[in-house]
């Protein structure tokens, strides 16, 4: 895997739509993803920065949120990460199907299973330390080609 963008952002929820934005740009001129794929990660990754950003309660201005992009042949992986006190996967409740109505009687913690959703595959990593969200879309890459040559006739 090779590493291609490493952005911190101060866990403030008004940096989010950066980092959402930064991702999607990337992965859109890196993988052959049709626009509802790049609709999905943009989601998935705000859901991710907003989990990280709330992990830190009330922020202090040196709390920062770490997203990492990879990427090879096959997939382009987003890690978002954070210092914040962490949480136990296997403790969060567990929700109605979407299509049970019951469901709307949930406001809060509806992010994971987003995520799990909107991605092809999710890790996630929590301790006293930290968490991280590995989220992963498979996807050709894109054939990047180098820039057509500039120098023409037209300009002597």
């Amino acid at each position: 895997m090779e590493v291609i963008l490493e952005l911190e952002i101060p866990a403030r929820p008004e940096y989010v739509a950066i980092a959402r934005l930064v991702v999607s740009s990337l992965a859109s001129s890196r993988r052959n993803l049709p626009d509802d794929r790049i609709d999905d990660l943009k989601l998935a990754v705000s859901e991710a920065c907003t989990n990280a950003i709330e992990a830190y309660g009330r922020s202090q201005a040196r709390d920062r949120v770490r997203i990492i992009v990879q990427d090879d042949d096959e997939k382009l992986e987003v890690d978002v990460t954070d210092e914040g006190p962490g949480f136990d996967l296997e403790s969060l409740p567990t929700h109605p199907p979407v299509t049970d109505p019951s469901r709307l009687n949930f406001e809060r913690g509806l992010g994971i299973p987003l995520i799990r959703t909107l991605v092809d595959d999710v890790e996630f990593a929590s301790s006293a330390d930290g968490t991280a969200v590995r989220m992963t879309i498979y996807a050709e890459p894109l054939e990047l080609r180098p820039p057509e040559d500039l120098a023409t006739d037209d300009f002597e």
